[in-house]
């Protein structure tokens, strides 16, 4: 996506990746078909303007990792996707042995597969190949490889990524113990650097020209940049394939005791800002499964009609673990499940206990925040599930606060337009730059009795525990 300097969006290209799935509960993706395509769409957006172009913005999933030979650039297997759930079993035994305390003193994070530390060890055991590479084997999140691609071999990744791989201190650089106990090389392991400024610059042979590359993010950090979010207490949804909250918290790392995550909001300078973070794996997935799988709706524009087309769900519960039950459970082992089904059930039921789910998902973590000090006062909304109006309201109304949507709902693309904008001397501050590429809200305002919200939490929490129950 090509964005102005005062956070219009211009040209726009995507491509679809492919999704692999060789077994149940792992997830891959085609390193090769992943650049291929990023590359693709790039150069068709600068083709329109090859001149104009100030600066290049990464922002991707945070914990996909990517395995490479650093000598000829090319991949050593598929990229492990950030839902993958292969590593259930080593998270657990490592969980029993004690090690989770001192990982998330350390890491601010917990032991799940969601993280890439145990998707590294597990290549590392299972793949020849990349034992085989030795020194040549280089190892990174998706921003690495990006990087790598784009500058014709630099090595590096962004403070916001690499605290996504429980291999980070968050004070500080990658941890020796922490490499050590997943068995991985520090060697193959990207420089940490700054989320904006002058990161790099493109190969010429890629654009025409060398364009700087002055911005990297995770994906929910560049959304919550995005969306303004970087005064203490500001708080951004991102409702995508999967839906995150990340709550600003200031300079000190936030510690949980409700089981949320601490992570790196930005580095700027060598300076840190942290954020409180809440993951559910699956929110527009929901969509994708009720029109692909199920074939109940043709796309996911008529979702919020036909919710609305009924006055509630009939008792319907959905819980949406396709890849297990994130925070607060961080039950990997979890299956979704419709409950509540009876004779009476229509489509228009499920549909709206499927949107339903989604925001019961997000007030459960409200509590969670709540309860670790991080009170929402609004949220802000973004991603494309965000644009559907009946989940916005409901949004509102179950959370009992004030949801803002900006008229731009792709902020991870202009969070990483931000980060570029001042990373290149655009703009003075990260502030300024936030300031001067926000866009217009649309505000949504509860509608909802305390003893309405009560009562649809506690089927939502009885519904959670019988899923949990069955995933034991």
């Amino acid at each position: 996506m090509l964005v102005g300097n005062d956070g219009t969006c211009g040209p726009a290209a995507q491509h679809e990746l492919t999704m692999h799935w060789p077994k149940p509960g792992w997830v891959e993706q085609g390193a090769d078909e992943i650049w291929r395509l990023s590359l693709q769409a790039a150069q068709e957006v600068a083709a329109g303007s090859p001149g104009s172009i100030r600066a290049i913005g990464i922002s991707n999933q945070r914990e996909t990792i990517v395995f490479w030979d650093r000598r000829s650039g090319e991949p050593l297997g598929p990229a492990i996707v950030w839902q993958d759930r292969r590593t259930a079993d080593r998270c657990a035994r490592l969980r029993e042995e004690g090690s989770e305390a001192v990982l998330q003193q350390k890491t601010g994070l917990l032991l799940d597969p969601y993280f890439s530390a145990t998707k590294i060890a597990w290549a590392l055991e299972h793949w020849p190949q990349l034992r085989a590479a030795g020194d040549r084997l280089a190892i990174g999140t998706i921003d690495s490889w990006l990087a790598f691609k784009l500058t014709g071999g630099l090595h590096i990744t962004d403070a916001t990524n690499a605290s996504r791989t429980l291999l980070m201190d968050l004070r500080g650089g990658w941890d020796e113990g922490l490499c050590n106990l997943f068995g991985v090389p520090r060697s193959a392991l990207p420089e940490i650097v700054d989320s904006a400024g002058a990161i790099a610059a493109t190969d010429p042979a890629l654009f025409g020209r060398s364009i700087p590359i002055c911005g990297i993010a995770g994906d929910q950090q560049a959304a919550a940049i995005g969306q303004d979010c970087l005064s203490p207490g500001d708080t951004k949804a991102t409702f995508g394939t999967g839906a995150f909250i990340l709550t600003h918290c200031g300079t000190d790392p936030p510690r949980s005791t409700n089981r949320l995550l601490s992570t790196v909001a930005w580095q700027l300078g060598g300076t840190r800002a942290y954020a409180l973070e809440g993951s559910q794996f699956v929110a527009g997935q929901i969509v994708s499964w009720l029109r692909d799988s199920l074939g109940l709706i043709a796309n996911s524009a008529e979702t919020a009609a036909i919710a609305r087309s009924v006055p509630d769900s009939q008792g319907v519960q959905f819980v949406p673990a396709f890849s297990g039950l994130g925070a607060p459970h961080w039950q990997p082992d979890a299956r979704a499940a419709i409950v509540g089904l009876t004779l009476g059930t229509g489509k228009a039921h499920i549909v709206r206990a499927a949107l339903e789910g989604v925001a019961n998902q997000a007030a459960e973590l409200q509590r969670a925040f709540a309860a670790d000090g991080a009170r929402w006062s609004k949220l802000r909304i973004d991603g494309g599930m965000a644009a559907n109006d009946f989940l916005a309201n409901d949004l509102a109304s179950l959370l009992g606060i004030l949801v803002e949507r900006p008229a731009n709902v792709e902020s991870t693309a202009l969070g990483a337009a931000t980060l570029a904008a001042a990373g290149c001397g655009l703009y003075g501050s990260l502030r300024e730059a936030a300031d001067g590429m926000s866009s217009p809200l649309t505000r949504f305002e509860p509608a909802m009795s305390e003893e309405a919200r009560a009562a649809r939490l506690a089927d939502w929490d009885k519904a959670v525990a019988a899923v949990m129950g069955l995933a034991d």
